[in-house]
């Protein structure tokens, strides 16, 4: 009774701290946006210019949609992104250049719409000014260079965005972010590296850095309703579950562009505890590696239970990361499990010298950037294996684990 209690104590002080990457105000449960839009897909289905049935955006595959706009020459493919950017500009599968072109013309028309609305004087003026801070968003995603591969601006909003080139890239990264992200925090100045936009420029640049010879794309991944501030959403898995469903999705869609190697998947936060959703029963030919930050749990009691080829890596800054406050329970749906950097847990462990909060582990100079580099490298000198002995990767016998690692440390290369 005893413990109970305590794990009842644990909980509660769980649903009381449990927080993304900013701030401690109380949220309020989100609405889950998913699919496409119901109007955008419904005129999809009703085009009839190809005198053929469109592939169903709802329940086609990424490969499937691959195949589709292979079939197409380049007028017929800017027609269709021209008149439906929301579907091909989200459509995982689509050639990367069209859904640039698609996005490009999706986020410019909510740029316009939220102008019209910042001064129609029929709106309340915290309507107008909430219209006229989402234009000028979306205007700062339309600045010269920037990559957006999906665009959705229903809800809080929900984008990616790739740095880098991702269609010559021989290693490829994905950064999914934790609570408190969406449309109007991707890339805000206020704790910069701790926003995805952020994050995946940062760790483009050390990649850089590190192995200038070596072209390397990061996409920055805001791809599901994320919690807001501290409430049952970021004690629960209910947005993890939904997001994991998207981000596999997202993944198959990078599988069939046919990268040379499958990516490095960064995971902070919440995002951690979707990722370790995500992920599970994937042999490592959608994802080579799997970074969780600043964790508060990943619903597993392993990295073995977690049923997955790619390699599991941890990292925490202890004493200066709030997130370790944070009980490493699961009771009545509420907690996430297991601490992933605890020994027990049988993950790689990563250092965290120099960073110096929740949200500081992207930031430069640090240990942390410099072993994710090298990570999305193929080249993680400074890592370490797995603190437990009776643990290891699933499919492998005790004792083999270390096959992954070169006497010298390095990873070997997929």
């Amino acid at each position: 009774m005893r413990r109970f209690k305590r794990t009842l104590a644990a909980v509660a002080l769980a649903t009381t701290v449990m927080a993304g990457t900013a701030g401690w105000a109380v949220g309020g449960e989100q609405t889950v946006v998913t699919g496409p839009p119901a109007g955008a897909a419904a005129a999809w289905r009703a085009d009839g210019s190809l005198h053929r049935p469109l592939p169903d955006p709802a329940t086609a595959s990424p490969a499937g949609v691959a195949r589709f706009f292979a079939t197409l020459d380049d007028r017929q493919q800017q027609e269709l992104a021209a008149r439906h950017p929301l579907i091909v500009g989200n459509f995982d599968g689509a050639p990367l250049p069209l859904r640039y072109a698609a996005n490009r013309r999706a986020v410019g028309a909510e740029r316009d719409l939220q102008r019209a609305r910042a001064a129609d004087p029929a709106l309340p003026a915290h309507e107008r000014e909430r219209a006229g801070e989402r234009a000028g968003r979306c205007a700062r995603l339309l600045a010269p260079g920037r990559q957006i591969l999906a665009f959705d601006p229903r809800g809080r909003g929900r984008l990616a965005e790739v740095h880098g080139d991702l269609a010559a890239a021989r290693r490829t990264a994905v950064v999914v972010p934790g609570s408190d992200i969406d449309l109007d925090s991707f890339d805000r100045t206020k704790d910069h590296y701790g926003t995805p936009a952020g994050m995946a420029r940062s760790l483009l640049a050390e990649t850089a850095r590190q192995a200038p010879g070596t072209p390397t794309a990061v996409i920055a991944w805001a791809g599901y309703t994320t919690p807001v501030g501290v409430g049952l959403d970021a004690a629960t898995g209910r947005l993890a579950e939904s997001g994991a469903e998207q981000l596999d999705r997202f993944l198959s869609g990078l599988a069939a562009l046919a990268p040379a190697a499958p990516p490095a998947l960064f995971c902070h936060s919440y995002g951690s505890v979707l990722c370790g959703l995500a992920v599970h029963g994937l042999d490592g030919s959608e994802v080579a590696d799997l970074v969780v930050l600043g964790s508060p749990g990943m619903r597993a009691d392993s990295a073995a239970d977690l049923h997955t080829g790619a390699r599991i890596w941890a990292t925490r800054r202890n004493g200066a990361d709030w997130i370790g406050k944070v009980p490493n329970v699961r009771l009545f749906g509420l907690g996430h499990g297991a601490d992933p950097t605890s020994a027990g847990f049988g993950a790689r462990t990563v250092p965290s010298d120099g960073s110096h909060g929740h949200s500081d582990y992207f930031t430069p100079g640090t240990a942390s950037l410099r072993s994710f580099a090298a990570i999305t490298l193929g080249t993680p000198a400074g890592a370490r294996q797995p603190r437990t002995a009776h643990r290891r990767t699933p499919g492998k016998p005790i004792g083999e684990d270390r096959s992954a690692i070169y006497r010298d440390g390095h990873d070997r290369p997929r």
